[in-house]
């Protein structure tokens, strides 16, 4: 009896009281507008649905019901479709501009609405952001046909009182990827064998987008297409409630919240959310799970702490957020100690959710539209009541890392003022909330055990050198980045031109010119220099395109140096001769040319493919750089030579010792290996270099104290370092830091590689500050033994080459512009790094 309570019965026939397992109890349904089935021509759980049929079903019901209509918010890396169908009366569908205009007016503090039973309830269905979590968007299939179709009486209230927002995948690529797999390994009859291929998919997998990015983590981020152009979207209509369906383990049950505590010591999202309207909530779902024999959990994982999830974005909006989590099937059944779990078991349920969240949201309308009029309100007498009034910031010379910042507040809605040559954030504005979450640094926390990053003060991503201020002068608002990089024209020289390498694309534009053909070269010291538009100050790493050197004739470098320019936005200078003001000339012997970066990277089977992706799409959308990925399995074969810079990012890597010494053999030639987490670790273990791991003193097992075994995974999973942003001290003179003007930068650590300092006094390019703490959890046994004693970042020199040590992620999730320098010059002048003994 448990097992079929527990997992349901098994899906076995294509016909229509087949789907009745789904949507029996809302019948009739009108026949003039097709089923799922009839549209498939294949029971919903039968198959895996790719996300090109199901935005064809849902335009197909946009064309058909009046109760609905189709919208594209965007497009994916590759290209798919981004859609949401709007469902709800054809009353409500006509007047539905009107509608939003007045919701809109509850989200504005400056207005005081009253009717909050008046408007229907605005609701957004979201599914399948993890694309191998696919159950939930074939339940966003069975969730449009039922409210476009049905004439049950209880689904047209819902309609009257409510306006639906279906979002049917979020991710369509790693659906996609996930879709082919599974269908491509069903078995007929299936196979429930876990060890079958259908349920293991390879390397990378499909929870992930076209970069490997989790955009499960991008709300807050807004990296990706997908994500940018939902949260478009999402501030053209703040829904009251969200949904966030997932998948978790094939051994486990059903989750939706309320979720474990917020981890943070005072939330900054209200009480009445994560206790009132969660509880409130969940008792609907209680009761829908229960009507089915379902059995579920929750509160005990899932915090909503970081404030870039899909189930946690939406409270800092004013919103309720909800996080649902099934035990996946991984395919169409699969064996589990309590039987099999089936695929359309695990549909229902997400189904059953759904249908239950529009109903909790339109039968607590007034209540979801007062508690956000309350939350905007609140936003700033909270702003009013602190000694902060606003955040400041400027930078004088990376006007791009300033511009991708300002491009993140606005986003969000983040008011953004322009006074002189500083940018100013006042406090005291509706996203109040979201100001906070930029800018604000926290080292108290309520827990110490996190389901993410316990750090996200996303001025540091950037290396925002930003300061509170308890009085403002706001200056003109900004409303587009349009102007906010100047940069003259630059003039014809004969002689030679100079690129300003502080900025942050100036990396992209030395690749454009190395890709047109032109041999450049970078500074290893500051000069002072006459240009045509007068003295100039350089700092390390300037690049210097010399006319006379090259293989194409002037007007030609002009070309290609003015087309630089206006692609990458980059400073450049013309110069009509080298000899220096102060400083080196540029005939110097510290002017050395730039290699061009010829670089592969490991991918595959135990290499971590979100580090993987970061170095990708790094190096795709913002340098406009090839980088050849090689699988594991055939890297024992690869030819080396043909490449000069090889990325190891974070993995297990279970090299044999004759692929080791390839790789050593390789690097000695002359060439660069960089390594990055764990990947760093594993250089040290096999002995690929001779530098060491931090060796934190160990307890004696002789001093170990009981504990309640019950307590354990708390008790060690609060020792793991989940996400904190730290403080180091870099070496700016080194070629690893060139760009680079303070000695002090943000990084972030997410891992516990202990990176001892170099015995070779010039090699440790960052180590941590000696008061390193910026924002994020860790033990104090982790700062004093562990992250203070430690590097950051290290250059081991062997043979010829040298292996550039990174101890922590200058690339993560694709938003730390602040260390991405760091990365980016490794490939482009590692080469040029002397050790000396």
């Amino acid at each position: 009896m448990l097992k079929k309570l527990l997992l349901g019965v098994l899906f076995l026939s294509t016909s229509i009281s087949a789907q009745d397992y789904f949507f029996k109890k809302f019948h009739p349904f009108d026949s003039n507008i097709p089923s799922p089935e009839e549209f498939l021509g294949y029971g919903i759980g039968e198959r895996h649905t790719r996300h090109d049929l199901i935005v064809n079903y849902l335009t197909k019901l946009g064309e058909l019901s009046d109760r609905a209509s189709i919208y594209e918010y965007g497009r994916t890396h590759e290209g798919r479709k981004l859609v949401i169908l709007t469902v709800t009366s054809p009353q409500n569908l006509q007047n539905l501009e009107n509608l939003k205009n007045q919701h809109l007016e509850y989200v504005d503090p400056t207005k005081n609405p009253t009717a909050y039973d008046e408007l229907p309830s605005f609701i957004n269905l979201g599914y399948n952001v993890h694309g191998n979590e696919p159950s939930s968007s074939e339940a966003a299939l069975l969730t449009a046909y039922t409210l476009t179709a049905s004439k049950n009486p209880e689904i047209l209230r819902y309609l009257k009182d409510g306006v639906i927002f279906i979002d049917p995948t979020i991710n369509p690529d790693g659906r996609d990827r996930h879709t082919q797999w599974a269908n491509m390994y069903q078995g007929n009859p299936l196979v429930g064998d876990p060890q079958d291929a259908e349920h293991n998919e390879y390397w990378p997998r499909g929870r992930t987008n076209h970069y490997w990015f989790d955009l499960n983590r991008d709300w807050l981020l807004g990296i990706h297409p997908e994500s940018r152009g939902k949260l478009t979207w999402y501030h053209q209509w703040y829904p009251n409630v969200v949904t966030d369906f997932h998948e978790m383990g094939t051994q486990s049950t059903y989750f939706f919240e309320p979720m474990k505590d917020n981890g943070s010591l005072d939330p900054i999202m209200p009480k009445e959310n994560y206790e009132d309207l969660n509880n409130l909530f969940g008792d609907y779902f209680s009761k829908a799970l229960d009507s089915i024999g379902s059995f579920y959990f929750t509160k005990e994982v899932f915090d909503g702490t970081y404030p870039g999830y899909g189930s946690s974005y939406p409270d800092l909006q004013g919103g309720l957020g909800l996080l649902f989590e099934q035990a996946s099937s991984r395919g169409h059944k699969q064996t589990t100690p309590f039987g099999e779990i089936t695929f359309p078991f695990t549909i229902r349920n997400q189904y059953l959710s759904s249908i239950t969240t529009v109903k909790a949201a339109v039968e607590n309308k007034g209540m979801l539209r007062k508690y956000q009029q309350d939350f905007f309100k609140s936003a700033l007498s909270n702003a009013s009541k602190s000694r902060i009034r606003g955040y400041t910031f400027k930078d004088d010379h990376d006007a791009t890392r300033v511009k991708a910042f300002v491009d993140k507040l606005l986003l969000h809605k983040i008011d953004v003022y322009k006074n002189n040559n500083a940018f100013v954030v006042p406090t005291r504005q509706p996203q109040y909330r979201m100001v906070q979450t930029m800018f604000e640094t926290y080292e108290r926390y309520r827990d110490s055990v996190y389901y993410d990053a316990s750090a996200w003060s996303v001025a540091n991503f950037y290396n925002i050198k930003y300061s509170p201020v308890t009085a403002v002068n706001l200056g003109e608002k900004i409303t587009s980045l349009d102007g906010l990089i100047v940069s003259g024209p630059v003039q014809k020289s004969n002689y030679a031109y100079i690129l300003d390498y502080d900025d942050y694309n100036a990396v992209a534009a030395l690749n454009h010119l190395q890709s047109k053909g032109l041999v450049v070269s970078s500074s290893f010291k500051p000069f002072l220099l006459k240009t045509s538009v007068g003295e100039k100050q350089f700092n390390y790493g300037a690049v210097i395109v010399p006319v006379s050197l090259q293989k194409k004739e002037g007007d030609a470098i002009f070309q290609i140096v003015q087309e630089t320019q206006a692609k990458f936005k980059v400073p450049f200078y013309a110069v009509s001769s080298g000899y220096s003001v102060k400083g080196i000339d540029l005939g110097s012997r510290y002017v050395r040319p730039v290699t061009k970066p010829k670089a592969a990277m490991i991918i595959g089977n135990g290499v971590r493919s979100y580090e993987a992706g970061e170095v990708w799409h790094l190096l795709d959308t913002r340098v406009h750089m090839p980088i050849t990925k090689i699988p594991v399995r055939n890297f024992g074969r690869a030819d080396l030579d043909k490449y000069n810079t090889l990325v190891m990012v974070s993995g297990s890597y279970s090299f044999s010792e004759k692929v080791q010494n390839k790789i050593k053999a390789w690097v000695e030639k002359g060439n660069t290996l960089v390594t990055i987490g764990t990947a760093t670790k594993w250089a040290i273990d096999k002995k690929l270099v001779k530098e060491k791991l931090t060796d934190a003193e160990k307890d004696s097992t002789e001093n170990v104290n009981r504990r309640p075994y019950v307590g354990a995974p708390e008790d060690l999973g609060k020792e793991s370092v989940g996400g904190a942003i730290f403080k180091v001290d870099l070496d700016v003179t080194h070629p690893l830091a060139f760009g680079y003007h303070d000695a002090s930068i943000p990084v972030y650590k997410n891992n516990s590689v202990w990176l001892a300092p170099s015995k070779n006094a010039y090699a440790t390019v960052a180590k941590y500050a000696s008061d390193p703490h910026i924002d994020g959890f860790i033990t104090k046994k982790n700062m004093e033994e562990n992250l203070k004693p430690s590097a950051s970042l290290v250059v081991s020199k062997l043979g010829g080459g040298r292996v550039i040590l990174f101890a922590d992620n200058p690339n993560f999730r694709g938003s730390w512009y602040g260390t991405n320098r760091l990365f980016l010059n490794a490939l482009f002048l590692g080469d040029k790094i002397r050790i000396p003994e």
